[in-house]
């Protein structure tokens, strides 16, 4: 069960946002019905990148053994 302040994944990639599938962000909102969630995506350096509200199938909880990878946005 997701809930606020998880960090998360993308499962696909958001074009109008400049978001990746793997992007990670963390939960900052969690709407009544549990079917949406309102999502920060943050630079290294704690800019804010993205906040987009994202539906279930849209963000994944990281799994164990996986690692973060760098790459720069437009």
């Amino acid at each position: 069960m997701l809930k606020a302040h998880d960090t998360v994944a993308l499962t696909r990639d958001i074009p109008e946002q400049g978001l990746k599938a793997g992007d990670l962000g963390a939960i900052v909102h969690v709407y009544t019905d549990g079917q949406a969630f309102e999502v920060e995506f943050v630079s290294l350096t704690g800019q804010t990148l993205a906040l987009a509200t994202l539906p279930t199938d849209a963000i994944r909880q990281v799994r164990d053994r996986e690692i973060a990878h760098v790459r720069q946005v437009a």
